[in-house]
């Protein structure tokens, strides 16, 4: 070993600081990083020859972790040992039961950190799973202690511990001694690398077709965004498995995956859509923004220059297909939709409400690209309006957590937010810059209705021509694509009662027994045409909606 590598002990009023040379071997290529910042092995490389004592590594990924560690050592002339709590302290790469005496004897956190000081090689010691002792506990005190006594001994050696876990938990007394890193999830080139050499392992194999361009494989490079490595080898795997080829349509395996993701957090709900915007009537304007908006999460886009888009924000009449074109976008744009159900948010206990918001955006931008739905957002926070004297705050707060993360996201994922009634909202929301475009959803005009009536009956297995289309938009007025396809119901209800096929004349008998909301809400509707006039872009190209209080009565 070269006598470099163990410096002499210097006395504790020097200021001399002792930096490690590069080596003679150069790094090993690092994670790709945006051009300015560094990635997450850049900066445990730096960290370690700076000679920061303990290195905190946030990350699920312990064999990644592992495996840029092995690469460090062996550039920086180390030796990297691992501890368990179950095996104690071994070298990496070594088989557990060729040092099953020494490991048993280290298993206990206290005598593993006696076991690092004891060592004067130059050495990097990768502590994984070590959270709980690092926890405010009593009786995680005398690790704690310990801890910091080798953090002040190892400042004066080549020597370096990094902990990984999931997750952070650090006592107080730590902070000052311990750095923290978090190790992202893997970039898009990192699971290019990964499919180029699951194709290249398969490619010869007569039973396995390859069917991808390089669209179809940026596609699926793109829906695997935000698993970890081993979880994108999986489902990888698994689409070998069942349908022996790897083609785009494999996209649908790893919204799977992803939806056991979601499932494992219990606040977002994963929705599987099969909808498209051609089973959207109108709202042309809206579709074609959405349309648009889709292409800006391709890697081009990216080189292009042009940030993920944040969201869009659509008010308007209940029941005209807000919620049907964020199920349908999602079809589009091939990507996850995950529901935020904000009424799980909330809890009994003191302060999970805030922390059920942060676990949900999280969870959002580990599965990202997605399109996060939260469905009449002003239902969920209208009592951050109300103020904080019915619910302590809490709305208040878990609104707040929301809109920080709104407007400062930067990670790919698209919000849509539905709301029917726009007094209730925060005015903190609906400003400029917390979404793309704000949209308002009229009722649909004549041409729209058309439209809506020939998708509805298509819907129920009927051929639209067999049906005057133009009467029924005509005595549709007024109505909502929601309330139009229960008009059709009901018209098969008694079609079906009487033994006969569903016809015109059923339906317009259902319209003439039905009263549309725009009839006993028309004062409403009226308030809301006014708000949106000037603040929100239509979403159709022709102004739908039924003026119910435009004609002026005159008694002659």
């Amino acid at each position: 070993m070269d006598s470099k590598a163990v410096p002499a002990r210097r006395p504790p009023s020097s200021p001399s600081i002792t930096l490690e040379s590069a080596g003679p071997v150069a790094p090993p290529a690092p994670e790709p990083a945006a051009p300015g910042k560094k990635g997450p092995m850049d900066e445990l490389d730096v960290l370690i020859r700076a000679r920061y004592p303990i290195i905190y590594v946030v990350s699920w990924e312990e064999e990644r972790v592992e495996q840029n560690l092995r690469q460090i050592a062996a550039a920086r002339n180390k030796r990297l040992h691992v501890w368990t709590c179950t095996q104690g302290v071994l070298m990496s790469g070594e088989e557990p039961k060729s040092h099953k005496a020494s490991g048993d004897a280290t298993t206990d956190p206290v005598a593993a950190l006696d076991a690092v000081l004891a060592n004067v090689d130059p050495a990097i010691y990768l502590f994984k799973d070590f959270h709980p002792f690092t926890e405010d506990q009593r009786c995680n005190i005398p690790t704690i202690r310990r801890l910091r006594d080798v953090a002040h001994e190892l400042r004066d050696t080549y020597k370096t511990i990094v902990i990984v876990a999931p997750m952070m938990r650090l006592a107080p007394e730590l902070q000052k001694d311990v750095t923290i890193i978090e190790f992202k999830p893997p970039s898009t080139a990192d699971l290019a690398k990964l499919l180029d050499r699951i194709i290249e392992d398969v490619k010869d194999r007569p039973s396995v077709k390859i069917n991808l361009n390089a669209e179809g494989k940026e596609q699926l490079v793109q829906a695997a965004k935000g698993l970890t490595l081993k979880e994108a080898e999986n489902v990888f795997a698994k689409t070998l498995v069942l349908h022996g080829k790897i083609d785009v349509q494999n996209i649908g395996v790893i919204f799977s995956e992803k939806q056991q993701v979601i499932k494992k957090n219990g606040v977002l709900e994963y929705w599987a859509s099969e909808e498209d915007l051609a089973n959207v009537g109108g709202l042309e304007n809206l579709k074609g923004w959405l349309v648009k908006r889709g292409k800006a999460f391709s890697a081009k886009a990216t080189e292009y220059g042009l940030p993920a888009p944040k969201g869009v924000l659509l008010l308007g009449v209940q029941g005209c297909g807000k919620s049907l074109c964020a199920k349908a976008i999602s079809s589009v744009w091939k990507l996850p939709l995950l529901r935020f159900d904000v009424g799980r948010v909330f809890s009994s206990l003191v302060g999970s409400s805030e922390d059920n918001v942060r676990l949900a955006v999280q969870t959002a931008e580990a599965v990202a690209p997605c399109i996060l739905w939260v469905d009449e957002i002003e239902k969920a926070f209208s009592g951050a309006v109300a103020g904080a004297g019915s619910d302590s705050g809490t709305a208040s707060r878990v609104f707040g957590t929301f809109l920080t993360w709104l407007g400062d996201k930067t990670s790919p994922v698209f919000v849509i937010a539905t709301a029917n009634n726009i007094n209730v909202l925060p005015p903190e929301l609906i400003r400029k810059g917390r979404f793309d475009e704000i949209f308002f959803v009229d009722l649909p005009n004549e041409r729209e209705r058309m439209e809506i009536f020939r998708i509805q009956f298509e819907k129920k297995g009927r051929v639209p021509d067999g049906f005057n289309l133009a009467e029924l938009a005509k005595q549709s007025e007024g109505f909502s694509g929601a309330e139009i396809e229960q008009a059709i119901v009901s018209g098969m209800f008694d079609a079906f009662s009487e033994n006969k096929e569903l016809n015109t004349d059923a339906v317009l008998k259902s319209l003439a027994e039905s009263v549309p909301l725009s009839r006993t809400m028309s004062e409403q509707l009226s308030e809301l045409r006014t708000w949106a006039k000037g603040r929100a872009r239509p979403a159709s190209t022709f102004s739908g909606g039924t003026q119910i209080d435009s004609i002026r009565k005159i008694e002659l």
